[in-house]
């Protein structure tokens, strides 16, 4: 059978690789098209019940498969030097595609993407992470069902003539989903961030190991990320705390690894580069409180992988997004002026929440997918496509 996208859904995320960037080697539209038609495609078996794990990129679409809304998935990026294009299977089942980039300016552009399109189809689901793609990409995708979350604290992240293109849009906090519909009053909207969202609970889990931290933060080292308030309240803790800091990437790791033996503080560091998922979950196992420090940032996975892993949550409660995941049981919020002490009284009190629990009854994949499919239903596009009748 040849092959096509219409049972497909694709995730585009913001990630740009390669350098330097290349000059004049972007093909037009159709000449990419007839470059993709006669390539080989190297292609996988589809994987009809794929275990749904992984970061926020696999989460979703992997969960789409699960419950049959397509057959098979991609997660597409931009590639920017002259390096060839590629296409790989991840050993979840995923086909990752990275195509050369024609703008490189946010929202992005691609010829090849657009080519690929035009040469197999647009994609039954269609979704657009983070600074997002052009208007050409979303016009040649008028078929598909076309989904926005911008993973961060602003709700949109694109121009209106982006946005207002999209079937829905995510967001992860009822004030993003009231600037959405300010913007744009006949998209539907809903709260569902795909971070704390289709939480996967096999890889995040406890392990029942020792626990020589107090506390752990997984979070790039970067200002937004607000270490400095992690920081000030293991200074100000009634007693010394030992603390693991858990870095993906960020260019202020060095600097905070400074500051904190400036300051004296018990603080282990780990990364960049960044680790997988399980050594992530096991590092997170160390330690009996995770913690979320930051104030402009989209609602974090991190939130309920620090949960599933058995650890109630400090949050800033100056969060701009994601407190809704902060239930009593789950862990606790406190202002930047009780920060530490905050901190100090839930490590004590670390073994009386009941956090995994929590996610599991909430947040996982299944019960993220079914809203998801709910809500797809419920859109005048949904409809068109039959989401209503089949799901």
């Amino acid at each position: 059978m040849p092959f096509s996208l219409r049972r497909t859904l694709v995730a585009i995320s913001d990630f740009r690789e390669g350098w330097p960037p290349a000059r004049d080697l972007e093909p037009s539209v159709d000449a990419a098209a007839d470059f993709w038609r006669q390539a080989p495609q190297p292609l996988p078996d589809t994987i009809a019940h794929p275990e749904v794990r992984g970061g926020y990129l696999e989460r979703l679409p992997l969960a789409c498969i699960r419950a049959g809304l397509v057959d098979r998935a991609e997660v597409w990026h931009h590639l920017v030097s002259a390096d060839p294009e590629t296409a790989r299977r991840d050993d979840c089942g995923l086909v990752r595609r990275a195509f050369r980039i024609s703008r490189t300016d946010p929202p992005f552009s691609s010829n090849s993407m657009r080519g690929f399109v035009k040469a197999f189809g647009a994609p039954r689901i269609l979704c657009v992470w983070g600074l997002g793609v052009d208007e050409a990409l979303l016009d040649a995708c008028a078929d598909s069902f076309k989904i926005y979350n911008s993973i961060d604290a602003p709700a949109l992240r694109v121009p209106d003539a982006v946005s207002g293109r999209f079937d829905l849009v995510l967001t992860a906090s009822e004030w993003q989903s009231d600037e959405v519909r300010a913007r744009h009053p006949a998209v539907p909207c809903a709260v569902l961030p795909i971070g704390p969202e289709f939480a996967d609970p096999d890889t995040f889990r406890p392990l029942g190991i020792e626990k020589p931290y107090d506390a752990v933060y997984v979070a790039a080292a970067q200002p937004y990320k607000r270490h400095d308030l992690f920081f000030d309240a293991l200074a100000q803790a009634p007693r010394r705390m030992r603390a693991l800091c858990v870095f993906g990437y960020g260019e202020m790791a060095d600097e905070l690894r400074r500051q904190a033996e400036e300051r004296n503080l018990d603080v282990d560091f780990v990364g960049p580069p960044g680790v997988g998922f399980t050594e992530v979950n096991r590092l997170m196992n160390l330690a009996k409180v995770g913690v979320v420090c930051g104030v402009d940032d989209g609602a974090p996975a991190i939130l309920t992988e620090y949960m599933l892993a058995g650890l109630p949550v400090l949050a800033n409660a100056g969060l701009r997004c994601g407190l809704q995941y902060i239930l009593p049981a789950a862990g606790r919020t406190a202002d930047e002026s009780s920060f530490a002490q905050a901190l100090a009284r839930i490590v004590e009190d670390a073994a009386t929440f009941s956090p995994r629990e929590t996610v599991l009854s909430r947040w996982t994949w299944p019960h993220s997918v079914a809203r998801l499919m709910s809500v797809m239903a419920d859109t005048p596009k949904g409809r068109t496509l039959g989401f209503d009748i089949d799901h």
